[in-house]
């Protein structure tokens, strides 16, 4: 299926200089959401683009920037069309007829597994994990997440993951004066596959901030509820005192 789609998209490199950035955000949305679209074929080769200056802008650092933010941009209205998805539709209903939007009840139960595990920095690391990144909106969606929260978790996964493609596909842009698109997306995908190893740090790193932010946000909680109830437990007890000297 990937080759069937690198030829169409090979043949929609033709607009690139006119249409790319747009493009770039459709196939990401389509990317992000429920349909096997694989991120490789969009942003490795808009890397290669933006390199040879083949893009709107015609300079390579601003092509690259923005086809990072239209690519990240894309993923999260993909995520957010999951996210919302089955907010609105709950768990039941995905796992009777998932199957018919390509959502199996294996797929669904997987990236619920996933988020219950590891809470809202599932949304950020899965971003990064072949064949679950696109489905861990959807447990997101049912355990109704804060908007605010995920889009915060889903946006940095996906930035992380677009930047990565796109300097995949820019390092060939600016050592390779001409590569099929095929080859830009097997060499590219294999690339990033066999440094794997420089990828994790980010994980880990992405856990720990992760963890951090979400501990100083409980104890910032914690101590605004416990204000909030000594304040209470003030006027409760000045009201008590008012009503036992009336006279005072």
């Amino acid at each position: 299926m990937t080759d069937l789609l690198i030829g169409y998209l090979e043949q929609a490199a033709a607009l690139a200089p006119v249409w790319g950035f747009l493009l770039v955000f459709v196939f990401m949305t389509v990317e992000s959401s429920f349909v096997p679209f694989p991120s490789e074929v969009v942003m490795i080769p808009a890397g290669f683009l933006a390199a040879r200056s083949s893009l709107t802008l015609g300079a390579p650092i601003p092509d690259a920037a923005v086809a990072v933010i239209m690519g990240t941009l894309g993923s999260l209205a993909g995520a957010y069309l999951n996210y919302f998805l089955a907010l609105r539709l709950g768990k039941p209903f995905l796992n009777r007829w998932g199957k018919y939007i390509l959502l199996g009840p294996d797929k669904l139960e997987r990236a619920e597994e996933l988020f219950l595990r590891y809470g809202a920095g599932a949304t950020f690391v899965c971003r990064l994990l072949p064949a679950i990144r696109q489905l861990i909106s959807i447990p997101a969606g049912i355990s109704k997440m804060p908007l605010r929260s995920f889009t915060l978790w889903t946006g940095l996964g996906a930035g992380v993951w677009v930047i990565i493609l796109t300097a995949v596909g820019y390092a060939f842009g600016t050592s390779t004066a001409h590569m099929s698109w095929a080859d830009l997306v097997h060499e590219g995908g294999h690339q990033v596959k066999s440094n794997l190893l420089y990828i994790a740090p980010v994980l880990v790193l992405g856990f720990i901030g992760y963890v951090v932010l979400s501990n100083r946000i409980m104890r910032r909680e914690a101590k605004a509820s416990a204000g909030a109830d000594a304040g209470a437990d003030a006027r409760a007890g000045a009201d008590a005192a008012g009503e036992t000297n009336p006279g005072a």
